[in-house]
């Protein structure tokens, strides 16, 4: 979730026959939205996708009458991407933590604890820039909550049913936090969001990671993961 880049770093990678079928719609929604985006529509076309569907948090300061697009954009700006690699490395996350995750859950479950964490993403960053103006896209918002709700498990996957899934009970948060490989992930991860946020990628690029919305994702995922554990199979 950014304002054009997204995660960086290498994930492990899913066979895409062995994802689950949500995991895939998602993938083939954002690729889709992504070409047409970009080989489809013109500038101006464009301008108007994102002033629709990105997350602009000061559409809600009052200033602005709310159209329709400001209740659907907190779920549609995750489905936008700002460039090809912001778009593959998102996958790619996607498909390694999503995987197992929607395999425990189940699909409809999945997809709602995708929009949850989405919504819980781009609320902290609301929360915290009220009136910034920039749009935010991309998944990994959303993302973030998968990985935190992995570091409950402890990252523990198994194939035990032939498909990989998040295996045994979640972990006590205290528990989590006397897990080195756990620890170690989170403390790597937060300062990767830290420095990408706050410097920058690169001396002259001046886009950088939303990376309150992150944390926002990230908590949603890593507190809330048991909700959606308890009722999985029922939705």
């Amino acid at each position: 979730m950014e304002r054009n880049n997204g995660f960086t770093g290498n994930a492990p990678r899913e066979p895409v026959f062995n994802m689950p079928g949500i995991i895939v719609l998602l993938i083939a929604t954002c690729t889709a939205v992504f070409l047409v985006q970009t080989y489809v529509l013109t500038d101006r076309q464009y301008f108007e996708l994102l002033v629709r569907g990105a997350f602009i948090p000061i559409r809600y300061s009052g200033r602005y009458a709310l159209e329709v697009y400001a209740f659907t954009s907190p779920v549609t700006y995750a489905f936008l991407h700002g460039s090809f690699a912001h778009l593959a490395v998102n996958m790619i996350w996607l498909a390694a933590f999503g995987t197992p995750l929607a395999n425990r859950l189940g699909n409809p479950s999945f997809l709602l604890f995708w929009i949850v964490t989405g919504f819980a993403a781009v609320g902290l960053h609301y929360v915290l820039h009220p009136l910034d103006q920039a749009p935010l896209v991309g998944a990994s918002g959303a993302i973030s909550g998968m990985m935190g709700a992995a570091a409950r498990f402890g990252f523990r996957a198994s194939r035990a049913t032939g498909r990989s899934s998040f295996d045994g009970p979640l972990l006590p948060i205290v528990d989590v936090f006397r897990s080195r490989t756990v620890v170690t992930f989170l403390a790597v991860w937060m300062v990767m969001n830290l420095a990408t946020g706050l410097i920058g990628f690169a001396p002259g690029v001046d886009d950088r990671i939303a990376w309150e919305a992150h944390i926002g994702g990230f908590a949603a995922g890593f507190f809330g993961i048991g909700f959606f554990v308890g009722a999985g199979r029922r939705f």
